[in-house]
């Protein structure tokens, strides 16, 4: 078992570290924010991800946490910089925190052998970056001595424990001492034989990960060339549906049967408000920034990013045609996280919405199941009321939007909800209502159309 430090305890760096916790080894996080260190010292995660609680209490034998460098980075043998990579206004990566994480280490390392490794997703040529930075802070007879390596993340939020724990593939990028160490670190998940937590069983169809060894830039350019590919599904089939709409297509039936092509697959293909999250729209624009740099011009990724940006404004527009002017009118939001099955906020659909909304004159009342502690810290300058309920939010309202398709939505007696509207105009921007209602309700849906009830067909009134 190997002492590896993490640095950097978002959703990337907490996953890695509990995740490494979890398979033996002796993990210490580091993060420059005292007040998560002191929220994980106390046993509680500064985010919501199902499942990983119960991991970290689990192994907490086996964490430490720490704002100290100099405590946690001389005994390690594997040192992961997990810390964000926001847009900058042109859309490049701000690599700010990954040069302050890597001066630290660098200021903190020790001649022993060490892997310090870029997990977080940053652009290419970063991992020969960081080498020149460690070599410019360290003894010249040391440089041999360290190794930087690419290893990015595809854990999906909501999911990331069960992602971690049995990915599909592990992709290493950097010279093959380096890789030889990443392979000890990760031997339990590469042969599967840890014992798998009760709350996240391995799947029966589930065998072994691929292990993909790449130089540095090839590593780095799978992370980009994957999420960008995913980003170009999503935006495809909200292309799609706008035509389906048009034409009277259902587009859950028509990605339902593309999907069966083994060549194109089901995932990454709903409709709907289109993506947000930290990385598709992030790592998109940053790859199309890297072929600026290199005079080379990549219009699908372009136009994927327009695609998705025209999707809020289409679930807006489908509420101005029902309801004209916005001003005065009481319009509820439900679900506030990019997706659900997380708290996350960043680039989330629903935030658009509120803006707009309260900018065209609106009362906005939001509801969601897990995000709206932090939404009141994160989204503190918008205008909206919190509500304790989805019934609460929706209860007089002129119209509602469902932006993030949560289970417990999906569940919720429709019809009701309809009768205690002041006007039942539903925009369902993740198509989550699958039955027609029994009441009159005006529901518009991304691509496709409900069946009206039988009665409504018949031409049959109360």
């Amino acid at each position: 078992m190997l002492n590896v430090t993490v640095v950097g305890t978002g959703y990337v760096g907490l996953g890695t570290a509990i995740m490494l916790a979890q398979l033996g080894h002796q993990v210490t996080g580091l993060d420059v924010d005292a007040r998560k260190i002191d929220q994980l010292n106390l046993g509680h995660l500064p985010i919501y991800e199902p499942g990983l609680d119960v991991m970290l209490a689990e192994n907490a034998e086996r964490l430490t946490w720490t704002s100290d460098y100099t405590s946690a980075i001389p005994h390690a043998d594997v040192i992961f910089i997990c810390v964000g990579t926001p847009s900058l206004p042109d859309g490049r990566p701000n690599l700010g925190y990954v040069e302050s994480a890597a001066r630290h280490i660098a200021a903190n390392l020790n001649g022993k052998v060490q892997v310090i490794v870029n997990k977080s997703t940053v652009p290419i040529g970063t991992g020969d970056w960081v080498t020149r930075i460690i070599e410019d802070a360290t003894d010249p007879q040391h440089h041999n001595r360290y190794f930087v390596v690419s290893n990015p993340e595809f854990l999906r939020e909501g999911t990331a424990v069960s992602d971690s724990l049995y990915p599909d593939r592990i992709v290493l990028g950097g010279d093959s001492v380096a890789l030889q160490r990443m392979r000890d670190l990760y031997a339990p998940l590469i042969h599967q034989n840890f014992t798998a937590p009760g709350h996240s069983p391995r799947p029966a169809e589930y065998t072994v990960p691929a292990v993909v060894e790449t130089t540095l830039t090839s590593a780095e350019m799978i992370k980009y060339a994957a999420n960008a590919f995913l980003a170009l599904k999503i935006s495809y089939a909200n292309e799609i549906a706008g035509l389906c709409e048009r034409v009277g297509a259902n587009i859950d039936e028509v990605v339902s049967g593309v999907g069966f092509d083994g060549r194109i697959g089901h995932r990454f293909l709903a409709a709907g408000a289109g993506w947000g999250g930290s990385c598709f729209g992030k790592d998109t624009s940053a790859l199309i920034t890297t072929g600026q740099e290199y005079g080379y011009d990549m219009p699908i990724l372009q136009a994927a990013i327009d695609i998705n940006s025209r999707q809020r404004d289409i679930v807006l527009e489908k509420l101005r045609k029902h309801l004209r002017l916005l001003k005065g009118k009481r319009v509820a939001v439900l679900g506030m996280a990019f997706k659900p099955n997380t708290d996350d906020l960043r680039d989330a659909p629903a935030h658009d919405f509120i803006q707009r909304l309260t900018q065209l004159g609106a009362t906005v009342i939001a509801h969601d199941p897990v995000a709206m502690p932090r939404a009141r810290h994160e989204w503190a300058y918008l205008s909206y009321q919190e509500a304790p309920s989805a019934h609460a939010a929706v209860r007089q309202a002129d119209a509602v939007i469902i932006s993030t398709e949560w289970s417990e939505y999906r569940a919720l007696d429709w019809d009701a909800l309809a009768l205690s509207m002041r006007t039942p105009i539903i925009i369902d921007a993740r198509n989550v209502i699958s039955d027609p209602l029994t009441v009159h309700a005006t529901i518009e849906q991304i691509g496709k159309e409900l069946p009206k009830p039988l009665a409504v067909s018949l031409g049959v009134t109360a």
